[in-house]
């Protein structure tokens, strides 16, 4: 089984001690998101083909990288780095040391090892289309060599998303829109040659509607790449998360709400307070993420009846 931790919260930059420890003791536990009955993930090296990571800042995790590389298992990392202004993205480093990881990364485990993600992108009075534009061209340039592929997805205006978005409008001062498809394909094919001129091949994460000529549909969790970076087989199927989604099959271990990166557009998140409040109380010890509070299931369960994007991180 592939582990994907985890689009729903940043656990390299947040919960790289818990992970770690889950990995010693061979399993974690989780809630079914369906269900939300508790579940023990295998963590074992015999059951792990693979794990994904999904971040926004791996530095916290490089320190540990010897004991992941001792763990004998293929890894790639889904890294964003979008380069947005911090009122939309409160706490998220700065783009210029993403960008140094990820040349780190490429430099001790090869191009494969890391996807670049421009997502979610959005549309506001500081990140117009000009603006994609701009810091699309300024962030390949400097990430040409590191990765072989941009997956990029556009912003999708679920209820909770609306209201942050506007809250944080409101706050900061700023407007905020959510263009045509046609509108959005247009800039997907400007994009599409950026990357290919910098060695990218530009992707589309589960909108196959806004997928123009040379462009692909994004597979973030890919069996074929963690085979090409280990030369071991093994079997996965595709089954996506949501309509659209191209991933091969995996276990997610994260939990919703808890990470405190403060991205206003985040998918994962209902409120920032809320997940702030869940990671101080988080212990690294502990079999969950994050115990589950059985007085709150049923309301978090109707919050995301949606289906969420891993562009959450």
């Amino acid at each position: 089984m592939i582990i994907s931790a985890s689009y729903k919260t940043d656990i390299p930059a947040f919960y790289a001690r818990w992970f770690l420890r889950r990995l010693e003791e061979g399993y974690c536990r989780m809630l079914n998101p369906y269900s939300h009955r508790p579940v023990r993930v295998d963590l074992r090296r015999e059951a792990v083909d693979g794990f994904v990571f999904w971040t926004k800042n791996f530095g916290p995790f490089f320190e540990h990288l010897d004991r992941l590389r001792a763990f004998g298992v293929p890894f790639v990392v889904q890294y964003t780095i979008t380069g947005y202004p911090q009122v939309l993205e409160t706490s998220v480093i700065d783009a210029a040391r993403s960008i140094e990881h990820m040349n780190r990364l490429s430099g001790e485990f090869g191009p494969r090892a890391a996807v670049w993600r421009y997502d979610t992108i959005l549309f506001t009075t500081l990140t117009d289309r000009d603006f994609h534009r701009r810091n699309f061209e300024r962030l390949a340039r400097a990430l040409e060599h590191t990765t072989d592929e941009v997956v990029i997805s556009f912003a999708q205006v679920y209820r909770k998303t609306r209201r942050n978005l506007n809250a944080a409008a409101q706050r900061s001062h700023f407007e905020w829109w959510d263009p045509e498809d046609d509108f959005k394909r247009s800039l997907t094919s400007e994009l599409v040659g950026i990357a290919r001129a910098r060695g990218m091949q530009l992707t589309v994460c589960a909108q196959r509607g806004l997928v123009v000529p040379g462009a692909g549909e994004a597979r973030c969790i890919d069996a074929r790449r963690l085979i090409s970076i280990s030369g071991r087989l093994f079997q996965a199927r595709q089954k996506g998360n949501r309509p659209d989604c191209m991933c091969d099959e995996s276990r997610d271990i994260g939990d919703y709400d808890t990470c405190p990166h403060g991205c206003v557009y985040c998918y994962a998140v209902q409120h920032k307070a809320l997940a702030q409040s869940r990671y101080k109380r988080h212990d690294p010890d502990g079999e969950f993420l994050f115990p589950p509070e059985p007085s709150t299931e049923k309301g978090r369960r109707a919050s995301y009846e949606l289906p969420l994007s891993p562009s959450r991180v």
